[in-house]
């Protein structure tokens, strides 16, 4: 950056300029002092390319300011210096230059949101994230991404905001609304009887309690089996069963996916209902330059398909000629949500199984308070997951009902409310900590020990490492506390990994015979094998290789956690000891 006296018949108004385009600016308050003094502050500009011609970046009313004193002097035929100071930019950094306008400007005047969005908006196209910018303003990276998500407004809606006609608890809300929730919500706004959901209602309205109506499925509504309902005037239908609704939008979904695949599309990613689909992270791209789709599935039942989008990053990768992204890792052979229910039925075996080895529940209970872990403060393993199949898979499984058992006798011993959700029982402050000691204190090694376990399975994180551990060493059977049921079947969605069980139960030649057959006929084929029904041989205690101890996965694409958590203990364990190497650390120690 130089500075330099600049002719005004040399300066115009940058397109990086955060008023651009606007109307001519109020210079009432700035003109006086101007037409005494002069134009002071250097006015921040760059060249734009022609000849001994800049544009300004910030110091737009400044610039508009000397006009009009030119204009003056020039009509009296007084002598005018038309020539600015100017702090002249990098030629070709518009990042920079964006920055410079709004940050000169916001410690001016504050700009409104919609204007800093339209702003931001330009800075992250230019190639900053929203870090960046976060760092440029110093204003905090949530406060960034909130004025971005202005982007998924409709531009009416802005224009209101802008306009302070609605307030900006409510036009958060509605940055979360798909477009036609928006536009719904216009609908109710202009209706002078109607009533318009503002504020946290705007909230409730968007995502609790809501009919889903048949107009957002993407299914034969005519050949679905569950209930729908008409309204009183039948101008609308609505699904009577939620669930019902969701299995088969759900299939649909995974029909239309496999249809854009086929189609050639780079992929196609699912956003669930407990995320969002932000246009302003993304930039278009064909489907031959490596765009995907993405499906914002809406908790209201609607799903939008946004067709040819790559992420900021890729698209800034690609424009530079950079090349393609590494090659994906294979997609694992189980879902997410199939991940989660795997993970919190082995941690419920292992933390039921462990009251058999309270020896080896107090070696785990020094080695996290050593090594530590994510849980140990102390808090219970939450055993959360969002799907409902899943919770209620989990809480009525035999290792969930074994534990709770004996932990309320733990709570009972230790004159707990058996609702306490640990067996701390107290609120982390030192009076706490000594009446629990003091309880501690008379009680015999059995019922300590009764109690460390029930510690210790309360703060065994699901999915980890020590769960794989715990389970290989004492030698948890999974068919002593686990048993196929619905929840189970509904999550596998991989045909070749169901290919694979049926031959596990079955029979290869029964798992050739059906090769071509769909993933419904499989689980019928497993399902009548387990029930001894339909004339199948009935198979006795049969466990999935992934639930097992130590688990094992049914494709080599791989990614199941339980499988990496067992890798990590054999790549832990210690070798075993040298019989010539002397005696053990602790007898040399004796």
């Amino acid at each position: 950056m130089k500075l330099d006296f600049i002719p005004l018949g040399k300066l115009s108004v940058s397109k990086a300029n955060m008023r651009y385009a606007k109307k001519a600016p109020d210079v009432s308050d700035i003109l006086p002092t101007v037409r005494k003094r002069g134009i002071l502050q250097p006015l921040i500009v760059r060249a734009n390319g022609a000849p001994d011609r800049y544009e300004i970046v910030a110091g737009r009313r400044r610039f508009h300011a000397a006009q009009l004193v030119h204009g003056e002097r020039t009509a009296q035929g007084l002598p005018v210096g038309d020539a600015l100071p100017c702090a002249i930019l990098d030629e070709n950094d518009d990042a920079t230059a964006i920055e410079a306008s709004l940050i000169e400007n916001l410690a001016r005047l504050d700009a409104d949101e919609v204007t800093q969005w339209e702003t931001f908006t330009r800075l992250v196209k230019e190639g900053r994230t929203p870090e960046e910018i976060s760092e440029t303003f110093g204003l905090p990276a949530l406060a960034i991404r909130r004025v971005l998500a202005l982007g998924n407004l409709l531009p009416r809606i802005r224009n209101l905001y802008a306009a302070d006609k609605i307030d900006r608890a409510t036009v958060r809300h509605l940055t979360l609304a798909s477009k036609s929730q928006q536009r719904s919500w216009l609908a109710l706004f202009d209706d002078p009887d109607g009533y318009v959901p503002t504020g946290h209602q705007l909230k409730a309205w968007l995502f609790g309690g809501q009919s889903i109506p048949a107009r957002f499925a993407l299914f034969d509504v005519d050949t679905f089996t569950g209930g729908v309902v008409s309204d009183l005037f039948g101008d609308d239908r609505y699904f009577a069963d939620a669930d019902a609704f969701w299995t088969a939008q759900n299939d649909a979904i995974a029909a239309r996916r496999a249809t854009y695949l086929a189609e050639g599309w780079s992929d196609v990613v699912v956003v669930p209902p407990s995320e969002h689909f932000h246009s302003w992270e993304y930039e278009k791209a064909g489907k031959r330059k490596g765009g995907r789709v993405y499906v914002d599935v809406r908790s209201t039942g609607e799903v939008v398909f946004h067709e040819g989008y790559l992420s900021a990053n890729e698209a800034r990768r690609a424009a530079r000629g950079d090349g393609p992204d590494p090659a994906k890792p294979a997609r694992p052979e189980v879902t997410a949500t199939m991940q989660t229910y795997l993970d919190l039925h082995r941690h419920a075996a292992v933390r039921a199984a462990l009251f058999g080895h309270p020896g080896i529940a107090l070696r785990m209970l020094v080695a996290h308070a050593i090594g530590g872990s994510q849980l140990w403060r102390v808090s219970p393993e939450p055993q959360a997951t969002r799907n409902d199949e899943v919770r209620e898979s989990v809480e009525t499984c035999r290792g969930k009902t074994v534990f709770d058992e004996r932990r309320r006798a733990v709570l009972a011993v230790l004159d707990f409310s058996p609702e306490e959700p640990t067996v701390t029982g107290g609120n982390g402050d030192d009076d706490g900590v000594a009446a629990i000691f003091l309880r501690l204190i008379d009680l015999p090694d059995a019922i300590l020990m009764e109690i460390i376990t029930v510690v210790m399975g309360e703060t065994l994180a699901s999915g980890s490492a020590a769960v794989a551990a715990l389970g290989t060493q004492i030698d948890v059977d999974m068919a002593d506390w686990w048993q196929a049921e619905p929840a189970f079947f509904d999550l596998i969605r991989d045909k070749e990994v169901l290919t694979r069980i049926v031959a596990e139960v079955a029979g290869e030649t029964v798992a050739a015979a059906n090769i071509g057959e769909k993933t419904k006929t499989l689980k019928r084929i497993v399902r009548d094998h387990l029930d001894g029904s339909d004339g199948r041989t009935k198979v006795e205690r049969w466990v999935p290789r992934w639930l097992g101890f130590p688990a094992s996965a049914y494709t080599a694409r791989g990614g199941v956690a339980t499988v990496a958590a067992h890798a990590k203990v054999e790549a832990a364990r210690p070798p075993a000891p040298d019989p010539d190497a002397g005696q053990e650390p602790f007898a040399q120690a004796a």
